[in-house]
């Protein structure tokens, strides 16, 4: 295990330096002056361009700013916002809590959500409660976030009065941005729990582990799910990444604080380090979760090693 683990932190090494390459590179990427962007078309002023070109170090060679950003990046500092001039770093900490709260139980209830249909699906394969579940999928997976947001929206809140339609102050809001967010990826999830299920429920020592009198709840759980639990096990990493892009829209739509609502508020105001850190620290999140998600394997599975 510590073999397989050390190995996939090598790996991950080049993946890192990658990410703040792809990060860093959009600054040179988009068209037209950046500087002017970010001060807008009317500022005209040299003095006033020029000292923002020094403050982002722009008339360095690209080399020294790139080995720069990752310095600072690695020691916490991503630099400080254009609009307001704090650092990007105490920004993202502030609503970050906010964002992994929502994915986190966008995760949950997709994962309960679409492992038990997928799960019902295989073990009544054919029937109603086959047909049924893969329809709930279909339509999971069919429906934009954003456009069931706001049909959960008029439905709880304004229809029915029962939840907040916006804002994230307690807990009662979070259900209704958590199931925008997760229905979706509870539709892939039982799809794939479904095809996993199907194929294990086929296997052989299934058969000889009814045929010896286990009762078929236990033969499904401890023998069956264990057994399909590694492709499940890749879309939750996949699926957790997706979540957190998510968040980009669901967040908007409810009105709540938090990294991707920060992240369009950076982007309307052509606020570009801190556009440039909160893609930094989301895509480094996502590099994370396929960490976890490959020692995860070894744990379910000690077949999978490397060499």
């Amino acid at each position: 295990m510590t073999r397989y683990i050390s190995a996939r932190l090598l790996v991950t090494v080049p993946v890192v330096f990658g990410v703040t390459l792809a990060v860093f590179s959009m600054l040179f990427l988009i068209p037209g002056d950046p500087v002017k962007m970010m001060l807008s078309e009317f500022v005209t002023n040299p003095e006033q361009i020029a000292r923002m070109r020094a403050q982002l170090h722009l008339n360095e060679p690209f080399a020294v700013q790139y080995g720069r950003f990752v310095w600072n990046a690695a020691h916490g500092n991503l630099g400080d916002s254009i609009r307001d001039r704090r650092p990007v770093t105490t920004e993202i900490i502030e609503v970050a809590p906010s964002t992994m709260q929502l994915a986190i139980a966008a995760l949950l209830l997709s994962s309960a959500v679409g492992m038990t249909l997928g799960i019902v699906a295989a073990v009544r394969q054919n029937s109603w409660m086959d047909l049924g579940s893969m329809l709930v999928a279909l339509v999971g997976v069919s429906m934009p976030s954003f456009w069931l947001g706001l049909l959960l929206i008029f439905a709880f809140s304004l229809h029915l009065g029962w939840l907040p339609a916006t804002g994230g102050g307690g807990l009662d809001h979070l259900p209704l941005p958590a199931l925008a967010l997760g229905l979706g990826a509870a539709a892939i999830i039982a799809r794939l729990t479904r095809s996993s299920m199907l194929e294990v429920l086929r296997m052989e020592y299934m058969t000889t582990a009814r045929a010896k009198g286990l009762a078929s709840p236990g033969v499904v759980l401890r023998h069956g799910l264990k057994n399909a639990l590694i492709p499940i096990i890749t879309i939750f990493g996949l699926q957790f990444g997706q979540l957190l892009a998510g968040t980009v829209f669901i967040e908007t739509v409810f009105g709540r604080p938090g990294i991707g609502r920060l992240l369009v508020g950076a982007i309307l105001n052509k606020d570009f380090p801190l556009v440039q850190g909160i893609v930094l620290f989301v895509a480094l999140g996502y590099v994370l979760i396929n960490l976890a998600v490959d020692v995860i394997y070894a744990a379910v599975d000690p077949r999978i090693r490397y060499g």
